[in-house]
């Protein structure tokens, strides 16, 4: 198991130029909001691997990976639905070279784990998180749930352009 961890100081690495490491820490992982639903990792924290590589100078490469767990409601019938995440991100800090070569989450050597790795859960998700693949949702008249009851339907409205014709008494 290893240790639980919001931030980790890279320089205890103490990695010259060229020089890399592999870092496993548990992160503790906050319940994620998707869809206006609320999704948690199971055991509310994720074990990373991190690789650190120094890059010339005094700037380093990072690689993010993790597998978690989601469980929460359906997307589409609100059933428990769980769902394994598969996390790959990469940052790069290299001072000096521009804002889009400094890594949000690197401060003096101080790498925020914690929040690198919410983030890049967040980026992961899939597009919908569903109880299985052939959900068939609810229906949307009623919200009776059509996994439950495949051949549930309702009598169709009538067409609204014959509705006048309902006004005519034939006697």
């Amino acid at each position: 198991m290893a240790q639980l961890a919001d931030t980790f100081d890279l320089g205890t690495l103490r990695l010259s130029s060229g020089e890399a490491a592999r870092v496993d820490l548990g992160v503790a992982v906050e319940p994620l909001e998707f869809g206006a639903q609320t999704y948690r990792v199971n055991g509310d924290r994720a074990q990373v691997g991190i690789d650190v590589s120094r890059t010339v100078g005094s700037g380093f490469a990072m690689r993010l990976r993790f597998d978690v767990e989601l469980d929460g409601p359906c997307m589409r019938c609100l059933d428990d639905a769980a769902v394994t995440v598969e996390v790959d991100a990469r940052e790069v800090d290299q001072p000096g070279e521009g804002d889009e070569m400094v890594s949000p989450y690197l401060s003096d050597q101080e790498l925020q784990v914690h929040d690198w790795a919410h983030d890049a859960l967040a980026l992961a998700l899939p597009t919908q998180i569903l109880c299985r693949p052939d959900c068939a949702g609810l229906c949307p008249e009623c919200g009776e749930n059509l996994n439950d009851h495949p051949e549930h339907q309702h009598e169709p409205e009538p067409d609204p352009r014959w509705a006048k014709l309902s006004e005519l008494k034939l006697d």
